[in-house]
């Protein structure tokens, strides 16, 4: 019989970083202009206004950084597909050897049987060179019967097996191809959505982008105010508290302090740990916000998780994991994580998520900024949260 074959095979900002630019000027810097080329639009449909052209290259980009997590959905689904296509692919070829062995010891009791079955008793016995090795024959025959059908046993056990390791690698093998055409897809998409909003900002004159970055530079300011808002409420929230704190240890002092004139017990907190559970996500998070300035100025590349680039939830997936937590890869899985907490009530090291779609990632460092990778063109840097719209937030640990 033919053998089957085996197939093995946070802690505070020291200085205030200067607005930033949006990420359009950014891919802006990166594209050469047309010669002659105007953004006018074909005879008789009216031109596009620069704040149309500006919002439709973030709605290309935003469309992207949607795709760039299904892609990376995709990735993570092929990579554990395949990990458990391999595993049963060895799985089968160990039921493959044990099966061929199977069929070796059947072969074997096979020619035995050739060689003597044919034979009658008698002639056996008057060619046998003596009686005393006929009667040895005939006892080692019985027994090899009784071996016989414990191989037929085996054999049949061994090949349901390995017919139904065959059939769970074939059905996972074709999870893996849909798996890696989802992957090529979304690939596709992504690329797309870059290559358009390329092709609209080569098409604006030296005025158009004088234009549009004048926008961009409003926006920043815009969002620059929002975040010194915010730094100023979280710093009279902290004052806020400094005080009851303080107005706290004082009326427990004066607790102890009437006890002991009347030789009572001091009355205990009735939160004594309240502080540890911050504490500890404070030590966390100032790992996270350590490793991720330790990344600031490295470029945003799609898919990437480090070490020498990184998309949004790239960064903050490598961050969380500097700090012993671990992540899920895409925004979609990430907003699931932790705690949901409210935009005012913010602590560094939350992650902050933008747009409906939850497409875009931050972590959140204090004074109404973070850190993130912001789009392609652009490096990972330190941006207002109001730089883009807030879908809401978590905190991780």
């Amino acid at each position: 019989m033919p053998a089957l074959a085996s197939h093995r095979r946070i802690r505070s900002r020291s200085t205030k970083p200067s607005p930033a630019v949006g990420f359009t000027t950014a891919a802006l810097a990166g594209v050469t202009l047309l010669s002659g080329q105007s953004a006018s639009a074909a005879p008789g449909e009216p031109s596009p206004s620069i704040e149309e052209v500006q919002k439709k290259v973030d709605d290309l980009y935003r469309q992207a950084g949607s795709a760039t997590q299904e892609y990376n959905k995709a990735k993570e689904a092929a990579t554990e597909q395949r990990r458990e296509v391999d595993t049963l692919l060895d799985q089968a070829a160990t039921r493959a050897d044990r099966l061929n062995e199977s069929r070796r010891a059947l072969g074997t009791f096979a020619s035995a049987q050739y060689r003597t079955g044919a034979v009658a008793p008698t002639a056996a016995l008057m060619f046998a060179e003596s009686p005393q090795a006929y009667f040895d024959q005939t006892r080692l025959m019985d027994r090899m019967t009784d071996q016989q059908q414990q191989a037929v046993a085996d054999y049949e056990v061994q090949r349901a097996e390995a017919a139904e390791h065959r059939a769970e690698a074939g059905k996972r093998l074709e999870e893996l191809s849909a798996s890696q055409e989802a992957l090529r897809t979304s690939k596709q998409n992504v690329q797309a959505k870059l290559a358009e909003a390329r092709s609209l900002l080569s098409r604006l004159t030296a005025e158009e982008k004088a234009r549009l970055e004048a926008i961009e530079r409003e926006k920043a300011e815009e969002a620059r105010r929002k975040a010194e808002e915010k730094a100023r409420a979280e710093a009279e929230r902290a004052e806020a508290e400094a005080e009851r704190q303080a107005a706290e240890e004082a009326e427990a002092a004066r607790a102890q302090e009437t006890a002991q004139e009347t030789a009572q017990p001091p009355t205990q907190d009735a939160d004594p740990g309240s502080g540890t559970a911050d504490g500890g996500y404070a030590a966390k998070a100032d790992k996270v916000i350590d490793f991720a300035r330790a990344q600031i100025g490295k470029p945003y590349v799609w898919g990437a998780t480090g070490p020498s680039s990184y998309d949004c939830s790239g960064l903050t997936q490598a961050a969380w994991k500097a700090a012993g937590v671990d992540l899920p890869r895409t925004t979609w899985d990430q907003v699931e994580v932790g705690t949901r907490v409210a935009t005012q009530d913010l602590l560094p090291g939350d992650l902050v998520f933008f747009y409906d779609d939850i497409s875009h990632v931050g972590i959140y460092i204090g004074e109404g900024m973070m850190i993130h990778a912001p789009k392609p063109g652009a490096n990972v840097r330190e941006e207002s949260v109001y730089s883009m719209p807030i879908h809401g937030s978590v905190r991780p640990a």
